[in-house]
């Protein structure tokens, strides 16, 4: 288990970390979230070794590390370039680790072969890594991660140079792997989405601090305060509370929401409004923005409601 005790790093007047104590499991896939500039990456360098920090200790089963040289840590680092060797093929770069290791090069080729096959490129072992696409580029690059049974993976930002249907899709692979082979792992992004497939718990950061950290379901389903909940992908927030789409209510027997934005869709109308509530922002049906007849106009009026009883509360102050 990887522990995170009171992590301190600076730069000049720049907070990288402020106090920042993580666990992670065995078996494990944490994410470290948040916007450019939050700490995440130097976190991450921390972890490594590739960074030192300025207060508290990195502990790996129950060991501390925070001094050890990073080839000593037996963990695996995959950057978002991929970082492989153009100078070797698609195999020798996934024995590269293995032989640093003392593997014979029978059996780092023996393995590193039952890798690329496990990953889909079990016919590219002799291809140079500079004629792959970008998708077959990361791959080569997580099994020569994995093929040395890391005691920790890191994945620095791994799929954002990839567009998005194959950010996707290995996204999926990536976790399914992780899942089977029993390697903890930390993933640094800014996507949410990628942050929620593939780990089973997030910690936000923000200007070098944990805002929150849970499993994505959790959340969700009461994020700490209005500047998380907006992160994480939330449109329509209070000062106190999140207001699902369920539960605005239409009608004229709701206060009056003036027009202040509307866009046409094919299926309907997207609008934005000042509600009693505050600023709001909803998808109208075709049924319902026909309703609405000649006050479906910038400037209009239409009867808009908030239920109580359906916001989403934050579990901290905002």
């Amino acid at each position: 288990m990887l522990e995170l005790i009171g992590i301190e790093k600076r730069f000049g007047a720049r907070v990288a970390a402020d106090g920042v104590s993580l666990e992670v499991a065995a078996g494990e896939t944490l994410a470290l979230l948040g916007p450019s500039g939050c700490g995440k990456s130097s976190l991450l360098k921390i972890i490594a070794g590739l960074l030192p920090l300025d207060g508290g200790a990195v502990r790996f089963n129950g060991e501390d590390i925070s001094r050890l040289p990073p080839e000593r840590r037996g963990f695996a680092l995959m950057f978002q370039d991929f970082a492989l060797f153009p100078h070797l093929d698609v195999l020798g770069n996934v024995m590269f680790g293995l032989i640093e290791r003392g593997s014979s090069r029978a059996q780092a080729a023996a393995a590193a072969a039952a890798m690329l096959e496990r990953l889909g490129l079990g016919g590219d072992q002799g291809r140079k890594v500079w004629t792959l696409s970008g998708g077959e580029q990361q791959r080569v690059a997580l099994a020569r991660a994995m093929v040395t049974r890391p005691r920790l993976l890191l994945l620095d930002e791994p799929f954002s140079s990839l567009d998005a249907h194959l950010r996707g899709q290995l996204q999926g692979e990536f976790a399914q792997l992780l899942a089977e082979s029993g390697i903890p792992a930390i993933l640094v992004t800014h996507d949410r989405e990628e942050a929620f497939a593939m780990a089973s718990r997030a910690a936000v950061l923000r200007q070098g601090r944990i805002v929150q950290c849970e499993t994505p379901p959790q959340l969700l389903a009461r994020p700490a305060n209005a500047w998380l909940a907006r992160f994480i992908g939330y449109e329509n927030v209070l000062e106190h509370a999140v207001v699902p789409g369920h539960a605005l209510r239409l009608g004229p027997q709701h206060p009056p929401a003036r027009i202040e934005s509307l866009t046409w869709l094919a299926d309907g109308a997207r609008v934005e409004v000042a509600a009693q509530a505050g600023r709001l922002s909803l998808s109208l049906s075709a049924r319902e923005a026909a309703s609405l007849g000649a006050e479906l106009r910038l400037g209009g009026q239409f009867g808009l409601g908030v239920d109580a009883s359906a916001l989403i509360p934050f579990s901290a102050g905002s």
